[in-house]
């Protein structure tokens, strides 16, 4: 069976991005483009970032996860550290996050190496979760086979009758991540497919090396 997607295109013509009117600083950037974002109201998740690794059968993986909390250090999401990212994340740390704003026609990349966040972080977090939530992370193994959608209620009642009018703690194989980035791509659709791509590579600590990109 053969789809022909051929006919779906788009133009892009909302924006542009030169070198000259672009700071030294790609988190300066990343945070003037995500607060930009903040007032489309096309954009429904503005934190909606997909995360990328490499699993232990070698292939790469990604998904669509949330960020919780960035800095100039880095990125914050928050997951099962059993799951299949998670163990990915421990064989692995060199991972990428791409966030994707259509209605800016905007993409960035970024490249880093994950590392866990303290427990006092992760439990601060988590104490700031939905009760749901809280105990959707203690009934749900993340990534391993369950025999039924029944199974995961029955877990989840169980724990609703056990933690009732009860503080639910941080379960141990559950927190965060910080992504600390190494490289950077701001990538600004334009007319002709002829798209601004910049790249931002970490020299040291404190400088960036910036660089144009064919499309």
């Amino acid at each position: 069976m053969k789809n022909r997607l051929h006919d779906y295109r788009k133009l892009y013509e909302k924006h542009q991005l030169l070198e000259e009117e672009i700071p030294t600083d790609p988190f300066e950037l990343f945070h003037y483009w995500i607060k930009e974002t903040e007032t489309n109201k096309e954009v429904e998740e503005i934190n909606t970032m997909t995360v990328s690794t490499v699993g232990l059968d070698g292939f790469p993986r990604s998904r669509v996860v949330l960020l919780k909390e960035y800095d100039r250090e880095g990125f914050v999401f928050y997951t099962n550290y059993l799951s299949e990212k998670g163990k990915s994340i421990e064989n692995n740390p060199k991972v990428s996050l791409t966030f994707f704003w259509p209605a800016s026609e905007r993409q960035v990349l970024i490249k880093g190496i994950a590392r866990k966040v303290s427990d006092a972080e992760s439990d601060e977090y988590f104490q700031s979760r939905p009760r749901g939530s809280q105990l959707g992370a203690w009934a749900s193994n993340q990534s391993s086979v369950i025999p039924s959608r029944e199974f995961l209620q029955k877990k989840l009642d169980l724990l609703e009758k056990e933690y009732e009018n009860k503080p639910i703690p941080r379960p141990s194989h559950w927190g965060g991540y910080k992504v600390i980035p190494s490289e950077f791509e701001f990538w600004q659709g334009r007319p002709n497919r002829l798209h601004d791509r910049i790249s931002y590579s970490r020299e040291n600590e404190l400088e960036w090396k910036i660089d144009r990109l064919a499309p």
